[in-house]
Formats: C-alpha cells, sequence, structure tokens
C-alpha cells in the first residue's frame, strides 16, 4: 500500500521541503513561493492520478448489471458520477470526466483474459507520473477519441505521444489551443463538416435592461475574425496612446479597463460604418485579417488554414471565401514554410516583414497574444547594439512581455532563418540557475514536425 503511494509521498516531501519552517506564504520568499507552487502542482496531478484510479475501481463496482449490488446504489446514488461527485464536492461533469480516464488509461485484458495494455499508454504514464492533470489527460483523451475512426491506430499513437510531450507544463488554455491544430492535423477532412455543424448556430440578440444595452454575439471563427481584428486594432490603438501619455506623466491618462474599450470600440466601429465619410476616425492600429494556408492545401481544395488570432483551424472552403473578402490578407505558403505570397500587401516591405514575423511568432512570440496586440522589436536593439532590421534580429512582443524582457534580464535567440525560425526565450539566473531555453512563439503549439 506504502508503495503505491509513493509518488504522492514524495510530492508532499517536495512541499514540506519547499515550506520549512515558515509560518505562513506570507513569510516565504520569491524562490521559495515558486518552489512551493510547483510542489503543490505535482501533488494535485499526483492526487488526480490516485483519483482517477479510484473512481475508475467505483465505476466498476457500480457497472448497471450489477443492479442493487450496485456500489453506488448502496451508497444511496444514482450512479458512479453522483457518488463521487457528492462525496468529493465536485461536478458530476467532472467525477464523470474522472471515470472517462480512468477507463482510457487502465490496465485491460483480452477475451481469454490475457493483460493487454492500456487504450492510451502514453497518457497513463504521464499521468501516473504527476506530468498532466486528470482534465488535461481527459482533452487529449476526447481528441484521440473523436479522430481515431478517421485517423487511424498507427496515427494516434503518434499524436498521443506528442500531444503528452507537448502538454507538460501547459496551462488548460494552452492545452486548448494545441488539441485545436492536432484535431486539424489529425481529421483535415472533419474540419468543414465541423464548420458545417456550427454554422447554424450563430446568433446576435440585443436588448436593453438597466439602462443598458445588451449584445451577445455568438459567430463562426472565420465570421469572427474581422470583428475581434479590428475592436483589438482599436484595443490596441488606444494602449498605443496610454502609453504616450503615461510617458509625458499626462494627469488625464486613459485608465479604462480592456473590457471597458472593448466595448467602446465596438461602438465606435458601428458608429463609423454609419458615416462612412468620416475616414481614419476609428483608430485601429494597423489592423488587418490574416487568413495563412499552404499552397499544397489551397491548390488541392484539401487540408486547412489558420486566421492570426484565432486557435480553431479554418476549412479551405472557408480560406477562399474570406480571401476573396476585403480586409483580408491571404498568405500563402510554400512546402517548406516560405512566403509566397503576401496578397495586397505584397510591396510593403516593412509591413511584410511585421508578416513574416507574424507567421513564424504567431503573435507575441512569449504569452501568445494575437498579432494586433503586438509589435515588432529589435532583438539586438537598432541604437545601443546596431542590430539590424531583419527577421532574425526581430521578434514579435505585446507591451508586457517587452518590458518583462528588458526589464527582468530575459535573453532571446532565433534558431533557423525566416518564418520557419523558432523562437526561445532563457530565462535569467534568478529564475532558472541552469538558465534552460524556453520555446516561444507558433512553435509551441506545432503538432506535425
Amino acid at each position: 500500500m506504502a508503495e503505491h503511494l509513493a509518488p504522492l509521498y514524495e510530492a508532499m516531501a517536495r512541499l514540506e521541503e519547499a515550506w520549512a519552517d515558515a509560518e505562513g506564504a506570507s513569510s516565504l520568499t520569491r524562490p521559495r513561493l515558486v518552489a512551493t507552487n510547483e510542489a503543490i502542482g505535482l501533488m494535485q496531478r499526483r492526487l488526480d492520478a490516485l483519483r482517477v484510479e479510484v473512481a475508475t475501481e467505483i465505476a466498476h463496482e457500480s457497472r448497471p448489471e450489477l443492479g442493487p449490488d450496485s456500489l453506488a446504489r448502496q451508497q444511496g446514488y444514482r450512479n458512479t458520477a453522483q457518488l463521487i461527485a457528492a462525496t468529493s464536492g465536485t461536478s458530476v461533469g467532472d467525477s464523470a470526466r474522472l471515470v472517462k480516464v480512468g477507463e482510457a488509461i487502465a490496465p485491460r485484458t483480452n477475451l481469454v483474459g490475457e493483460p493487454l495494455p492500456a487504450r492510451y499508454p502514453a497518457v497513463q504514464r504521464a499521468v501516473h507520473a504527476g506530468v498532466v492533470s486528470a482534465q488535461v489527460a481527459g482533452q487529449i483523451i476526447g481528441v484521440l477519441e473523436r479522430c481515431r475512426l478517421a485517423a487511424g491506430a498507427e496515427r494516434i499513437a503518434e499524436a498521443e505521444e506528442i500531444l503528452v510531450t507537448k502538454s507538460a507544463g501547459f496551462s488548460v488554455d494552452d492545452v486548448r489551443r494545441l488539441l485545436a491544430r492536432a484535431e486539424a492535423w489529425l481529421d483535415p477532412d472533419g474540419i468543414e463538416q465541423r464548420e458545417d455543424q456550427r454554422r447554424p448556430r450563430r446568433s446576435a440578440t440585443m436588448f436593453e435592461r438597466d439602462g443598458m444595452f445588451h449584445l451577445n454575439l455568438v459567430t463562426t471563427a472565420a465570421q469572427g475574425a474581422p470583428i475581434r481584428t479590428a475592436v483589438q486594432g482599436h484595443v490596441s490603438a488606444v494602449f498605443a496612446a496610454r502609453h504616450g501619455a503615461l510617458a509625458a506623466d499626462a494627469p488625464d491618462a486613459d485608465q479604462r479597463s480592456v473590457a471597458m474599450i472593448q466595448a467602446d470600440a465596438l461602438a465606435a466601429i458601428c458608429e463609423h460604418a454609419l458615416g462612412c465619410g468620416e475616414a481614419g476616425s476609428v483608430p485601429l492600429n494597423g489592423a488587418s485579417v490574416i487568413v495563412r494556408v499552404s499552397l499544397e492545401h489551397l491548390t488541392a481544395g484539401v487540408g486547412h488554414g489558420t486566421i492570426d488570432g484565432t486557435d480553431e483551424p479554418v476549412s479551405i472552403a472557408a480560406v477562399r471565401r474570406m480571401a476573396a473578402s476585403g480586409g483580408v490578407i491571404p498568405c500563402v505558403l510554400g512546402s517548406r514554410g516560405e512566403v509566397l505570397d503576401w496578397g495586397r500587401e505584397k510591396r510593403l516591405f516593412t509591413r511584410a516583414q511585421r508578416l513574416a514575423l507574424a507567421e513564424r511568432d504567431g503573435g507575441c512570440a512569449m504569452c501568445g497574444l494575437p498579432p494586433g496586440m503586438a509589435k515588432a522589436h529589435h532583438i539586438r536593439w537598432w541604437t545601443r547594439d546596431a542590430g539590424p532590421t531583419d527577421l532574425d534580429n526581430g521578434v514579435l512582443l505585446c507591451e508586457t512581455c517587452h518590458h518583462r524582457i528588458h526589464d527582468n534580464g530575459w535573453d532571446i535567440r532565433i534558431e533557423g532563418v525566416g518564418v520557419a525560425a523558432r523562437v526561445w526565450f532563457i530565462p535569467p539566473p534568478y529564475v532558472d540557475p541552469l538558465r534552460a531555453p524556453r520555446l516561444g512563439g507558433r512553435a509551441r503549439f506545432d503538432v506535425a514536425a
């Protein structure tokens, strides 16, 4: 029994070491706060592994064929999920997901009782080792299950290994972005079918309540791209003006929250649409919708494309519709990832460089904000270091990450050439004494090699 709980005991020992004799979190130094947080995360993930195992066994002892002898029924619950939810303080949905993860990674037997490996052995190893949480494991398993028929067992096994490796150290939000690309890679023909299923769900409702106007909008990724880009472009323009006002120590600097600015942006854009003669009255900070697709996929009419700032891949049909629309820049890539066409922006060198950086970095290379909220910066400074204005000396960063890089002593290294290059962030010694490089940019979420 003690051996089975050894991983949990090890995580607890790490927590005790990080916490040591501290009276409370407020008495921990910054390095110990980080170490304590990491130890808590490890302990939570290893506790997740134990919860998954126990939930799976409860489900086995509560299977419907047992009838009145079902464990859940004997305890006064309708099913396994209700029993687990009531005794652990979680939701029925979360409890059901625990069982699904457990069943997907549990050892199996064939019809004659011989042992078989788990359905998803890589996920099983990662969960038991505390590398990924049960929530992340459930998301990975969900994508693999949806794509199993279309992709085949061999490719599913390959994807499982890639996703488990990539997900380590990712937040749940970043895992969702990774899985959106993975699903497009595993089942490219299913993208258009999913778009067809989602399209009838689009809606916009408007009403007034308590003196406020309420707008609820649900639409497809392709249809929402120009809305998102225009609003974010306006936000970026406001931030640029705010930064200038703060630098000048202006007393009336803009104090609106991002949510407020976005609401004001939508109103300003609609006002501009009603009186289009007022050209230039809505600052959008050079905002453009950029849709990216490989020449091979575009020519064959298969595969998928991506929209800057949007996680969900779009079908080739959607790419072609968008490319025919005004205000959309089609970016066509060759077999090696080189830029073959920048649409209407082809001759604007400075603009083309920024678009190429957006292709490589996918937005802020450090935190992942969309390209419209990031700016191109010199890695080796233009004045201090005589750094050239070249792609291999440029990086897209949002304002916050730009200051973080310079103020906190991070370094940036570019590996490779052109838009296929990779961006690495090297932390300062006080963050990581070994200064191990951390992958940034679009490559963090790439599934296919």
